[in-house]
């Protein structure tokens, strides 16, 4: 709605007026590859543990959750420790319902300005105005890359209490090293401010995590999530890891019992199942260097990506004009609003096919 269309009677917040609700299009297509998900559904050895643990909590609903998720982050720290050869402990975890519950609640503790370097994550933005943040938009350099010695500079001058980096980069895919993220918490730490690393795509990336970085620059906060490498978007579980006086703080701005006791019961069962889980992670960086070489094959340009997505250029005719051919032939992508780009998710080889397909076709034309 615009300005104009909101009731008189709406006492609604002047700065969430003129703004548009966040979300990619839904359209019920044969080959959904626009929003990043993992295309490969849980196995039934999984679904059955899933099921097993919830029948366990079923008989006492009636009773409020876990507040604290205890169980839950344990395991959460322990997947972390066995990813990363770190030594976390459950006070250095936190659980909420999808990453985005936990950017919003680091915006209802921290406060303050906040900073990001487009394009990137446009939730992180988003969340910054509904809290009432002022966010500053810091830009990366034509190949999408961060420039590093900019972004310190820019940390200086704004002093942000929270400052965002995305990596793997969504929706360039895009990674930092260890190294560059080590000069940018240096920088963020000289202003009293926290550095968050949003690693959403994290698994799919050959790049270390930040996670390893903790210990040394207290001031980082790494944000992740279960949708994607676990097949588990459904679910809505996210988790940071962090100082535990980061987690302290998420106790003061959490909601009442905010992780259901079904949720709580799922995420436990799927950290079980991991190693089987993280199976499919493999085939999709697979699949992700097969597509991008299709892609170069038919002429187009692609940026090199740590994720399970490729964006890609180099069309003859607008980018927005190929994304409806598409559509029109039953394979929806992603138009991620930067001139001349589309995004697609990567699929089964199935639906990688039909995409690369479809796409012949259409830039044929």
């Amino acid at each position: 709605m615009t300005p104009s269309q909101w009731p008189s009677w709406l006492p609604l917040r002047e700065q969430l007026a003129p703004m548009s609700p966040y979300g990619a299009p839904q359209i019920d297509l044969p080959v959904r590859l626009n929003t990043n998900e993992n295309p490969y559904s849980l196995h039934n050895e999984v679904t059955a543990s899933i099921a097993s643990e919830i029948e366990k909590v079923l008989t006492d609903l009636n009773r409020y959750p876990d507040r604290d998720a205890v169980e839950l982050r344990s395991a959460l720290a322990q997947y972390i420790n066995q990813q990363s050869g770190t030594h976390f402990e459950k006070d250095s975890i936190w659980a909420a319902n999808g990453s985005n519950e936990i950017l919003q609640s680091l915006f209802l503790a921290i406060g303050g300005d906040a900073l990001g370097f487009l394009p990137s994550y446009s939730m992180h933005p988003l969340i910054a105005k509904i809290t009432n943040s002022t966010w500053h938009d810091g830009q990366r350099k034509p190949d999408f890359t961060l420039d590093i010695e900019s972004a310190t500079n820019h940390i200086k001058e704004i002093k942000p209490a929270l400052t965002f980096i995305t990596t793997p980069n969504n929706p360039t895919g895009t990674a930092l090293t260890l190294a560059e993220i080590s000069d940018i918490a240096r920088a963020v730490g000289s202003v009293g401010g926290i550095l968050v690393v949003d690693e959403a795509y994290a698994e799919f990336s050959e790049v270390p995590s930040a996670v390893t970085l903790i210990e040394k620059f207290p001031q980082i906060v790494v944000v992740r999530t279960m949708s994607k490498a676990f097949s588990f978007a459904g679910a809505r579980v996210g988790y940071l890891i962090a100082h535990p006086a980061v987690i302290n703080a998420m106790l003061l701005v959490r909601l009442p019992y905010h992780l259901s006791a079904l949720t709580q019961a799922a995420a436990r069962a799927a950290l079980s199942q991991s190693e089987h889980l993280l199976k499919n992670v493999s085939t999709i960086r697979q699949s992700r260097d097969e597509v991008a070489r299709q892609l170069v094959n038919l002429g187009l340009s692609v940026v090199p990506s740590q994720a399970n997505f490729l964006l890609f250029t180099g069309f003859k005719r607008p980018a927005s004009e190929i994304w409806r051919e598409l559509v029109d032939q039953g394979i929806l992508i992603r138009d991620i609003g930067i001139s001349g780009y589309l995004r697609v998710t990567i699929g089964t080889p199935t639906e990688n096919a039909q995409f690369i397909t479809a796409l012949t076709q259409s830039i044929a034309k």
